[in-house]
């Protein structure tokens, strides 16, 4: 009985983690989505929805590889990195009208290359979310279950159950931060930010790596580097919430 406690737990504080990784998933699904059409939006975030469910799946099977291969974790942490600081940079050093130019670029993108960058995105992620949940459940003592995927069938269950709650956040988080971007324009270039930073938190995974030893292995999942990373992305978070920009947008939000 005290096993399946210990599980039980395990998996409440990993459905709060997904919670946390999952909002930045749908943030970033809701800005790569922003410029489509109405009758796209939903259309391309539930693709999203079906790829990120697809991509965690099979970085579950994957795991070993994930985990032990420094360079699919360091493709991810650049990606996202490019994609953060990309956007960011353009928004503060860019031309007036940039956002209109990218409005259009994306326009001329479409649906599908829309979509395919979503993809590139929801690996990244998913690298990142698995990996956090692996760490996680690999503290629990072996179940009586037998081993299914490389891993304990009990630590595998609470992974797989874990995830399947963050997809379902995703779900709901990414249609009412579409909303909120409406209201809040400021918003879009912290939600690049926080992909910029979860970003970081890959290439930190990827530097203690054992093969690289640039950081201690055990740092990424420090207390110390737990409350910087939480602590910085609640920063940027409530920076972008209370920016000035976002206050003709309320107002003309207010008025219709």
């Amino acid at each position: 009985m005290d096993i399946w406690l210990e599980y039980a737990w395990a998996l409440l504080i990993l459905i709060g983690l997904e919670g946390l990784l999952s909002a930045d998933n749908a943030l970033v699904l809701a800005v790569i989505a922003k410029h489509l059409p109405e009758n796209q939006k939903s259309k391309a975030i539930n693709y999203g929805i079906i790829m990120a469910f697809a991509f965690r799946f099979a970085a579950l099977f994957a795991i070993s590889f994930i985990a032990n291969v420094w360079q699919v974790q360091a493709i991810g942490a650049a990606y996202l990195l490019y994609l953060g600081l990309k956007h960011v940079i353009q928004a503060r050093f860019g031309k007036k009208d940039a956002h209109k130019e990218e409005k259009q670029s994306g326009s001329a993108r479409g649906f599908w290359g829309t979509v395919g960058k979503i993809a590139l995105a929801d690996l990244a992620f998913a690298i990142d979310s698995i990996l956090a949940a692996v760490a996680l459940a690999l503290g629990l003592p072996d179940s009586p279950l037998g081993d299914f995927g490389g891993m304990d069938g009990g630590k595998f269950a609470v992974v797989v159950l874990g995830g399947i709650a963050g997809l379902v956040l995703i779900k709901y988080a990414a249609g009412w931060f579409i909303k909120l971007l409406a209201k809040r324009p400021a918003l879009e270039t912290t939600a690049y930010a926080i992909v910029a930073w979860v970003g970081v938190k890959l290439a930190v995974i990827t530097l203690a790596h054992h093969d690289i030893g640039v950081l201690d292995h055990d740092f990424p999942h420090s207390t110390v580097w737990t409350i910087v990373f939480y602590g910085m992305l609640v920063a940027i978070a409530l920076l972008g919430w209370f920016s000035p920009a976002n206050k003709p947008a309320a107002k003309n939000a207010e008025q219709h």
